[in-house]
């Protein structure tokens, strides 16, 4: 009995997909390609992806990858649809017609519907040739050399092209409406993506026993405060209780640098006044920018009249999976 050194078959099925992918992108239509970003970006409707079998498992990614990237999509079984369900068509939509052959009569069932309603569609076939990329108005070349079924027939790197190709009008449109990593969490606030996103500084500050201390305390005092805390600063206020500076452990290493003695240094004259601070209700989103963009690990958040009621450390924010 031959023995099967599947390992080899494992590497031959990823070879085929990845040099399907490498053809398409060489061989890629610019001039088509743009055409159906054009479309699908100035669409006043939604943009309905449909797909039989496994071009419609496909294109249900394809139509997800849309929504959650900022062009409103939704998937439409062709099947389904000549039942009733094309009654969600409108006049506004754009279709993207999946077929490899271009001739899965259930899309073809649909076409007459498609051109009464003049919608633009875009058709993702391997041939341009076939019933379905003659009827489109924008062709987009899924064609590949070969699957990796062994036997040829499940689809297979056909898919795979499909969906990369897919993914790539998903990504030109997304920098196209100047989609940012925001506008994405929005559409993300649950799970691992963007379980952070939803937190306010007040969820995740620090508020008990923090590190104050007055204007007029030594230098040197203030240092033993910020080592008893271990949040790497000390919050530093007026007579009147408000926030005027912070004292980091960079500022330590300055002053250290700068004086010989330090015995009779106050830390008004050590700190860094005017601290960035954020309030109690901003985003930890928010927070977490502004600690990335001036290299801060930790924030002072003060309340409407700028007394210190918290710090928010980067470690609580990254922790909580704020990104």
């Amino acid at each position: 009995m031959k023995t099967l050194n599947l390992i080899d078959t494992a590497k031959n099925v990823l070879d085929i997909e990845a040099n399907s992918i490498l053809k398409i992108k060489n061989n890629l239509d610019e001039i088509e390609f743009n055409k159906a970003i054009d479309a699908i970006y100035n669409c006043k409707g939604r943009v309905i992806v449909t797909g039989m079998g496994k071009s419609g498992h496909i294109g249900k990614k394809i139509a997800a990858t849309f929504s959650s990237t900022g062009t409103p999509s939704y998937f439409l079984h062709p099947a389904e649809s000549t039942h009733g369900d094309s009654g969600i068509i409108t006049r506004e939509d754009v279709i993207i017609a999946i077929s490899n052959s271009g001739e899965s009569q259930e899309l073809l069932n649909l076409l007459p519907l498609l051109k009464r309603f003049g919608v633009t569609i875009i058709a993702m076939t391997g041939n341009q040739n076939s019933t379905l990329g003659k009827a489109s108005d924008i062709f987009i070349d899924i064609s590949v050399e070969q699957e990796a079924c062994p036997l040829g027939k499940a689809p297979t790197a056909s898919t795979t092209v499909t969906l990369a190709v897919g993914d790539a009008l998903a990504m030109c449109l997304l920098e196209k409406r100047g989609f940012t990593e925001e506008d994405f969490l929005i559409f993300h606030p649950s799970g691992a993506l963007g379980k952070g996103f939803t937190y306010k500084v007040s969820d995740l500050m620090r508020t008990k026993d923090l590190p104050v201390e007055d204007e007029d305390k030594l230098f040197t005092d203030v240092i033993e405060t910020i080592s008893e805390h271990k949040l790497g600063l000390a919050l530093i206020v007026d007579a009147k209780g408000l926030l005027t500076g912070i004292l980091t452990d960079g500022d330590i290493r300055r002053n250290l640098i700068k004086y010989k003695d330090v015995s009779n240094l106050k830390v008004v004259d050590a700190m860094t006044k005017s601290p960035k601070t954020v309030k109690a209700d901003s985003y930890a989103a928010s927070a977490l920018h502004l600690m990335e963009k001036y290299s801060i690990t930790a924030l002072p958040i003060v309340n409407e009249v700028g007394e210190p009621v918290g710090v928010v450390h980067i470690h609580d924010l990254l922790k909580a999976g704020v990104v």
